[in-house]
């Protein structure tokens, strides 16, 4: 396939751009700097700019754009960021898909969308949930209607916390857990869903090939786990002893908001959706996906 992405330095989007090569599809890269190669096209989200050549013949486009939730603490100005980068960069991409006629949308979501769902297992069917996040993930979805409405394949790839060797989730964690200071965060009965980065690849571009595929789709591993027994997987694995807690209200003074709607709460998510099509998933446990993450 052609397939054009937006978000591609990211690090889903860098790893995806290196497998997609290799399966053999060609990958165009938007990109919000001058073209630095005949791969790469120019674009402005914010001023509702794409160049069309990225767009012309394409089979797809997987658009992961998003500022990390995680690179600093949440205050208004920062929160209007998270809004801005997601939402306005889909609305320019779902328009620019409808008008080219490129006949699927893989669009990044996350299964904030569910909000806290304690003991609740939910999958694609669930409704959304309550806060900033859940309300974020459900404006995010709906500025990918004009591509729906325009009948194109859209897949809101509603994505968990992914484990990778590299950056994300274990990159913030490994450093601490090394020096033996991990611990499980207030209860730790709180459900962490997760995906292994190998898992994350293979579920895209198992939807970018299986058309009846669209809608929602929880990239998530089959297992959820809590955050006491992912605090236990990743000691085991980098033989450390875990047995600091931190508390709620410190954690709380520590990051601010993102306590309440990310660490302190979570979501327990099947991947309905893929199994019901046939994917097969590589790692079905945390501590596989650690293991298989920290041999990497």
């Amino acid at each position: 396939m052609r397939v054009t992405i937006a978000g591609s330095s990211g690090l889903i989007g860098s790893s995806l751009v290196a497998s997609l090569r290799a399966d053999g599809h060609e990958i165009r890269r938007l990109v919000r700097r001058p073209a630095a190669g005949p791969d790469e096209f120019r674009w402005a989200p914010e001023r509702g700019e794409l160049d069309e050549r990225a767009l012309a013949d394409a089979d797809a486009v997987v658009n992961l754009c998003g500022t990390n939730f995680g690179d600093t603490r949440w205050t208004g100005a920062f929160k209007q960021t998270l809004r801005d980068s997601r939402i306005t960069s889909t609305d320019v991409i779902a328009r620019a898909v409808a008008d080219a006629g490129v006949p699927r949308l893989l669009n990044a979501s996350a299964v904030g969308y569910y909000g806290d769902t304690g003991e609740r297992v939910v999958d694609e069917t669930a409704a959304p949930g309550n806060g900033f996040l859940a309300d974020l993930c459900r404006d995010w979805e709906a500025a990918a209607a004009p591509a729906r409405e325009a009948g194109v394949r859209t897949v809101l790839l509603r994505s968990a916390a992914v484990i990778s060797p590299r950056g994300g989730l274990l990159g913030r964690l490994r450093p601490l857990f090394r020096f033996g200071l991990g611990g499980r965060l207030g209860t730790g009965r709180q459900y962490l869903s997760w995906i292994s980065l190998e898992d994350e690849l293979d579920a895209i571009a198992f939807a970018l090939r299986t058309e009846t595929i669209s809608g929602p789709v929880n990239l998530a591993g089959p297992s959820p786990a809590t955050n006491a027994s992912f605090t236990a997987e990743l000691g085991r694995a980098l033989h450390r002893p875990t047995p600091w807690v931190v508390p709620g209200f410190a954690v709380r003074a520590l990051v601010g908001e993102i306590a309440d709607e990310v660490a302190l709460t979570g979501q327990r998510v099947l991947p309905a959706a893929l199994e019901s099509a046939g994917f097969t998933f590589h790692h079905n446990t945390i501590g596989e996906a650690i293991d298989a993450a920290l041999s990497d």
